[in-house]
C-alpha cells in the first residue's frame, strides 16, 4: 500500500467502452407534482427568445420640428415615469397577493352574535361583519400537498432501510430536525464484525438521495468505517418540495448541525466527509468554517460542483430575476439535454426508475443557488486547508473537471490529491470502473484513520 500526501494522478482508460446508445431523458418515470404550489408556466415561457426580443424593441417615433421637440420629450419622460410607477405597483401587488388569505376572522363560538358596538361600527361604515370558520379557508392547501408528497417519499426511504437485511451491516434510519423546524431523513451503516475505526458523513448530489450509496457504505463498513448519510432538504425522505432548494446555505447549515450530532454520538473517532457533485460543494463550503475544519480529518469529493456551465448563458442573466419572482418554475434551458452521467446501462436504468430520484427539469431557484455556491467556492479556493482527495472523470459534462484541477492547485492544503479518470463521466461510483474508484477512496481513508 502506497500512501501519498500530495500528487496528481491521471488514470488512463485502457479499454474503450461504447457510448451508451440512449439518453436518460428517454426513461419515463412517474414523479410527484404539486399542482397548487407549482406555478404552471404558459407556453410563451418555454423559450426566453420572445421575451428577450420584446424587451429589446424600441418605440418608433416620427421626427418633430425643433420648436416642439422639447415639449414632446418632456411629455414622453412623464409618461415613462408613470409607466415605471405602474410597473412597480403591479410587482408589489403580485408579491402581496399570496398574503391576502391570511387575514380572516374566526368565530370563537358558532352561536355567538355580533355585539352592539360592532353593529354600530358596521352601520357607520356601511359594511357587514362576516365571520368565517378557519377550516373553510383553503389557505396553504398547496403546502399540505407538498407535505403529503414528502411523506410518501419518506415512507419509501424508511421501507428500504427496514427491508435491507445484511449479516455484516446494521442499517438504521432517524429523523433530524434542523434549525428551521424541517425534518431531514438520515440513515447510518454500522459494521457488525469489524471494529469501528472512523466515521464518514456522506452527502449525495442534486436530485438523488443517500440510499443510492448503500453499496459504497457497506464497502466502507468492511474497512472499519461507520457511515452516516443525510438527505438534504427537498431530497429523498426529507421535507420539502422534491428537488427544490430555496437556499443552499441552509443545506450547509444543516450539514454542520448533522456533523455535530454525529461527533457527539461517536466521541474520539476521526471523522471524514464524502460528497458527490452538489453535495461536494456543500461540504466544501462547510469546511471553510474554521470550527468545522477543526472537526474534520479529511474530505473526499467526487465530481464536485466547483464549476458548472448552463447550456445557454441567458440562464445566468435571467436566473436572479426569475428565481425571485417564480422560484419554483421549472426550466429546461438550465440543463444540457441528454447529458449522460454513466456508461453503465443498468446503473442508468436503476437511477431513473427510482421514485426518490428527481427526473424533471431543474427549478429556477435551485439552479440559481448552484451557480451562487460555485461562484463562492471559486473565489475562496485558497482558503481550503483540510486534507482532501478529489476524483473526476475527464468526460464529465455536468461539472467541470478543470475546476477540480484548479481547486487542487489553489487550495492551501498540504495534504491533497487529485485523480482524473480518462473517459469517465459524472457518476463515478456508478461507472463500470466503480470498484477501482471505491478502492482508491478506501485506500486514501485507511492511510489517514
Amino acid at each position: 500500500m502506497i500512501c501519498s500526501t500530495t500528487g496528481t494522478i491521471v488514470i488512463p482508460r485502457e479499454t474503450k467502452f461504447q457510448k451508451f446508445p440512449f439518453k436518460h431523458s428517454h426513461f419515463q418515470v412517474k414523479t410527484y407534482v404539486c399542482s397548487k404550489t407549482n406555478y404552471k408556466p404558459k407556453s410563451r415561457f418555454k423559450d426566453f427568445n420572445p421575451l428577450i426580443s420584446t424587451t429589446t424593441k424600441t418605440m418608433a417615433v416620427e421626427p418633430f420640428t425643433s420648436g416642439a421637440s422639447g415639449r414632446i420629450n418632456a411629455l414622453f419622460s412623464l409618461r415613462a415615469l408613470r409607466s415605471l410607477m405602474m410597473l412597480v405597483n403591479a410587482i408589489v401587488l403580485l408579491l402581496l397577493l399570496p398574503f391576502r388569505g391570511q387575514k380572516r376572522a374566526v368565530a370563537i363560538n358558532s352561536g355567538e352574535k355580533v355585539g352592539k358596538d360592532e353593529k354600530q361600527e358596521s352601520g357607520r361604515k356601511g359594511s357587514a361583519v362576516v365571520r368565517v370558520p378557519a377550516a373553510m379557508v383553503p389557505w396553504r392547501s398547496g403546502a399540505v400537498t407538498v407535505d403529503q408528497e414528502a411523506a410518501a417519499r419518506r415512507a419509501l426511504a424508511i421501507r428500504r432501510v427496514v427491508q435491507d437485511d445484511d449479516d455484516d451491516t446494521v442499517r438504521e434510519f432517524s429523523l433530524f430536525v434542523n434549525a428551521r423546524g424541517e425534518a431531514l431523513f438520515t440513515q447510518s451503516w454500522t459494521p457488525i464484525s469489524v471494529k469501528v475505526r472512523g466515521l464518514v458523513v456522506l452527502l449525495h448530489g442534486l436530485n438523488e438521495h443517500s440510499g443510492r450509496y448503500n453499496d459504497f457504505a457497506k464497502q466502507l463498513n468492511a474497512n472499519g468505517l461507520k457511515v452516516y448519510g443525510m438527505d438534504w432538504i427537498g431530497h429523498g425522505g426529507s421535507d420539502g418540495l422534491h428537488a427544490y432548494v430555496h437556499c443552499l446555505d441552509d443545506a450547509v447549515t444543516d450539514m454542520k448541525m448533522f456533523l455535530e450530532k454525529v461527533l457527539a454520538e461517536n466521541p474520539g473517532l476521526p471523522c471524514f466527509c464524502f460528497g458527490h457533485s452538489t453535495g461536494a460543494a456543500i461540504i466544501l463550503k462547510a469546511v471553510l468554517d474554521p470550527k468545522v475544519e477543526a472537526q474534520v480529518a479529511g474530505i473526499v469529493l467526487t465530481s464536485p460542483a466547483v464549476g458548472v456551465q448552463p447550456s445557454h448563458p441567458i440562464f445566468v442573466v435571467l436566473a436572479p430575476v426569475i428565481s425571485f419572482l417564480l422560484p419554483r418554475y421549472q426550466v429546461s434551458i438550465a440543463n444540457k439535454k441528454g447529458m449522460p452521467v454513466s456508461r453503465d446501462a443498468e446503473a442508468l436504468v436503476a437511477k431513473y426508475s427510482d421514485p426518490l430520484v428527481y427526473t424533471g427539469s431543474i427549478r429556477v431557484r435551485t439552479g440559481y443557488e448552484i451557480l451562487r455556491i460555485t461562484s463562492y467556492l471559486q473565489q475562496n479556493m485558497n482558503r481550503l486547508s483540510v486534507p482532501f482527495l478529489v476524483l473526476h472523470g475527464t468526460d464529465d459534462t455536468v461539472t467541470d473537471p478543470q475546476a477540480s484541477q484548479k481547486l487542487y492547485e489553489e487550495a492551501s492544503s498540504t495534504d491533497k490529491t487529485i485523480k482524473l479518470f480518462e473517459g469517465l463521466l459524472h457518476d463515478l461510483l456508478f461507472e463500470p470502473e466503480r470498484e477501482t474508484i471505491m478502492n482508491d477512496i478506501i485506500q486514501w481513508l485507511n492511510c489517514r484513520v
